[in-house]
């Protein structure tokens, strides 16, 4: 297998205007400053934000502003996610694109943010795709890294990175950092984490190998990271362990029979003491509260006086 470069982009993302243009733009400006970069990701709902009043039908102008993109610069293009419109429901839908422009796959979420991101549907299905002659690639978004299991099924299947747009502007990214680095050390795969700024995130994306090690972390400022991946050190830690010490794939094989709490009609009488999942009752007063907060503007002080602290 041959090195593959990747790029994450780290932007501001708006909640109550596109943000395509700025997508667009920083794509440009990418190739350009790294021709040699092969793919390209950006963060979940990077498009147009995190409201779900903004949900449109898949396939639409997104994706074909997208492939236009993909096509010009001869890359593959992962550009975070949307809200999808479809049959009454919506979903949180990722789309990869060829360098030819077209469309290779699509991912809906299967774990929404509950008890936030509701009004959205999980998805069903998982997704890998083949980059030919350089890897096998699995796509997550964001809150479905927090259930192990998902990453493990697409290392299963044979994913040896994992792209992984997020959304995370809450308190737990610390959380989510180390979530990183384990999914990463125990699937023994590269973890591309790309979160957003502003309404898409407080940034910190994070870039780890199949040793769970950090290859690079950004700050909370807009970043393009562009990183080459040395893809055979996947099949190094898979075949000889995670630094040559654990293997935590083979020995999953070896035993993926005794775990009785993933089978049909197995008694889970403590999971199912905890309750119904607590939803939030005032999501619409939410999205107004944040539209607001985005177009808030600080009034002008017209005498000029400077109070306590004020210099």
């Amino acid at each position: 297998m041959r090195p593959f470069a990747i790029a994450g982009i780290q932007m501001k993302v708006s909640a109550v205007a596109s943000n395509v243009e700025m997508m667009k733009l920083k794509i440009n400006i990418t190739m350009s400053l790294y021709p040699w970069v092969e793919m390209v990701v950006f963060s979940e709902l990077c498009a147009y934000g995190p409201l779900t009043h903004t949900a449109e039908a898949i396939p639409g102008n997104f994706e074909r502003e997208m492939q236009a993109m993909a096509k010009k610069h001869g890359i593959w293009l992962l550009p975070g996610s949307v809200f999808e419109k479809s049959e009454g429901h919506i979903y949180n839908t990722a789309t990869v694109i060829n360098p030819e422009g077209e469309i290779v796959t699509r991912y809906r979420k299967m774990f929404p943010f509950f008890p936030y991101e509701v009004g959205v549907t999980p998805g069903s299905g998982f997704c890998v795709f083949d980059v030919p002659g350089v890897a096998r690639f699995g796509i997550s978004i964001c809150y479905d890294m927090w259930f192990p299991e998902t990453v493990r099924t697409l290392a299963v299947m044979g994913a040896e990175v994992i792209l992984h747009p997020t959304m995370t502007g809450t308190i737990d990214r610390d959380i989510e950092l180390s979530i990183v680095r384990a999914m990463a050390a125990v699937n023994q795969c590269y973890f591309f984490d790309v979160n957003g700024l502003e309404s898409g995130g407080n940034g910190r994306s994070l870039v780890c190998g199949p040793d769970g090690r950090v290859i690079y972390q950004a700050e909370g400022n807009e970043e393009i990271f562009p990183l080459e991946l040395n893809i055979e050190r996947v099949k190094r830690s898979r075949e000889l362990g995670v630094l040559r010490l654990g293997q935590p794939l083979k020995s999953f094989r070896d035993h993926i029979g005794q775990f009785g709490i993933y089978q049909q009609g197995a008694q889970l009488t403590y999971l199912n003491s905890l309750g119904p999942l607590i939803k939030p009752t005032k999501l619409d007063t939410l999205a107004k509260l944040k539209m607001q907060e985005h177009d808030y503007e600080p009034p002008i002080n017209p005498t000029g006086y400077k109070g306590f602290g004020e210099v």
